[in-house]
């Protein structure tokens, strides 16, 4: 009997899976998001990972059809190796393993050279700016503590979302899949989370577990995540937790058993952070960009400062400790609960006043036509043109730029340049070990002052 071939929905043939094929290539230079830069002999681009710059390698597709405009890849045999490149650490690294760290195999001072190479690649092709141009010298700082030898991994992830397979063991996500790499050590977590022993056990019925280990006190909590369906178990851990859990209809984080907040130190003071709310990974994160933020800033007796997407308050507080009894610091939130734990971490400072909504929404009905100090921390995505442009029409005197996403920095630093606003100063830290993750601090004045 006879068959038509299979052609997709508007008559076309259907394209040919590459995944599994392998090629022989050079690779050329690191990429955004933790992977090189390579080409096939007949011109395709592949972004592999597991690999670093000059080296010859064997690359095995793993995602990716004939006549796409790039393809994903990973090596699996390394024919030239780069003198950058050390065994990785972890028994969970490599090709088809853990997904979440992207430099392994890298040492330390290439891995901050790499991120480097991205930052001033994002800035060049999204804003235009050379390093130059950012007032950035272009390196990568470590943070303090985190200086280790070729083969070592500092173990810094204060929070850390462990997913569990269909047997209950806990393990990491594999790279751009839901399959599940299971863990009996993860090296980059820190030593309050894995003294909890969240591998070590079983967990029927549960489809995640993020173990949270608070900086500056013993709080450490657990959020369980239950299949549909699921119930709890008794969770019994190697150290004293707090239990909460994720409602299965309406998304929301509902206290178990102990504090529905852990407690967190930086910048002087405590923080009440609740429900798994947003909080620096990194031990040292905090402390590290407040300093940067108030250096640039360089805050004033009197000054009026904003503090956007402010999470619990944390530049807030730090503002309104500069600024005196005559100044005053308004923090906008979107999250309800981050909000409230502003608040509650505020409370004692009576020029600070926290509101609860969107940025862009928010920030006009405060009848606020002028500020003097601008600090926004906004999440990966970036803030967008519209609220620069509201920012902008504020017209302060500095603005402090934290972005975890060097490509979302330089798209609104270009709008921040249309807008009159150019930067002073940046700064790059290495508070995502092991990853590509990389943080900034961009100083921001208006255009031609102090040039």
């Amino acid at each position: 009997m006879q068959t038509e071939p299979i052609t997709s929905q508007d008559g076309a043939e259907p394209k040919k899976s590459l995944v599994g094929e392998e090629y022989e290539v050079e690779v050329g230079p690191v990429a955004h998001g933790g992977h090189c830069i390579a080409r096939t002999d007949e011109g395709q681009v592949l972004f592999v990972r597991h690999t670093l710059p000059g080296e010859r390698i064997t690359a095995r597709i793993t995602d990716g059809e004939e006549g796409d405009r790039f393809l994903r890849a990973d090596a699996v045999e390394i024919h030239t190796a780069s003198k950058d490149r050390v065994e990785a650490p972890c028994p969970f690294s490599g090709p088809g393993k853990c997904g979440g760290c992207d430099w392994q195999h890298a040492a330390p001072g290439a891995q901050r050279r790499f991120k480097g190479s991205v930052i001033a690649e994002q800035l060049e092709r999204l804003a235009g700016l050379t390093p130059e141009d950012a007032r950035w010298d272009g390196t990568v700082e470590p943070a303090p503590g985190d200086k280790v030898a070729k083969g070592e991994v500092p173990a810094w992830r204060t929070r850390v979302q462990y997913a569990i397979d269909d047997e209950g063991r806990a393990g990491l996500r594999k790279h751009r899949s839901h399959d599940v790499q299971p863990v009996d050590h993860c090296m980059i977590a820190a030593p309050g989370v894995s003294e909890l022993g969240i591998e070590s056990r079983s967990w029927p019925q549960i489809a995640s577990v993020e173990a949270i280990a608070a900086t500056g006190s013993h709080d450490r909590q657990v959020i369980l995540t239950p299949k549909p369906g699921g119930r709890l178990p008794i969770v019994e851990l190697d150290q004293p937790v707090s239990v909460l859990r994720v409602d299965e209809k309406d998304g929301g984080v509902h206290r178990v058993h102990g504090r529905p907040f852990v407690r967190e130190r930086a910048a002087d003071r405590t923080w009440r952070v609740g429900n798994g709310g947003f909080w620096q990974v990194h031990p040292k994160a905090a402390d590290l960009l407040v300093e940067a933020v108030m250096q640039g800033l360089m805050p004033k007796k009197g000054d009026m400062a904003l503090d956007l997407y402010c999470g619990v308050g944390l530049f807030a507080g730090a503002l309104a400790e500069r600024v005196g009894d005559k100044g005053a610091v308004l923090g906008i939130e979107s999250g309800k609960r981050a909000a409230e734990d502003a608040r509650h971490n505020l409370q004692d400072l009576d020029r600070v006043r926290i509101e609860h909504g969107k940025v862009d929404q928010i920030l006009p009905r405060t009848g606020i036509t002028d500020a003097d100090l601008i600090v926004l921390d906004p999440p990966r995505a970036g803030a967008g043109k519209k609220t620069v442009a509201q920012l902008a029409a504020l017209t302060p005197r500095r603005i402090a730029y934290v972005a975890c996403d060097p490509a979302a920095l330089a798209r609104d630093l270009k709008y921040f340049q249309e807008a009159g606003y150019v930067p002073r100063r940046m700064r790059a830290f290495d508070l995502f070990p092991m990853t590509h993750h990389v943080e900034c601090v961009a100083i921001l004045e208006k255009a031609g002052k102090g040039a």
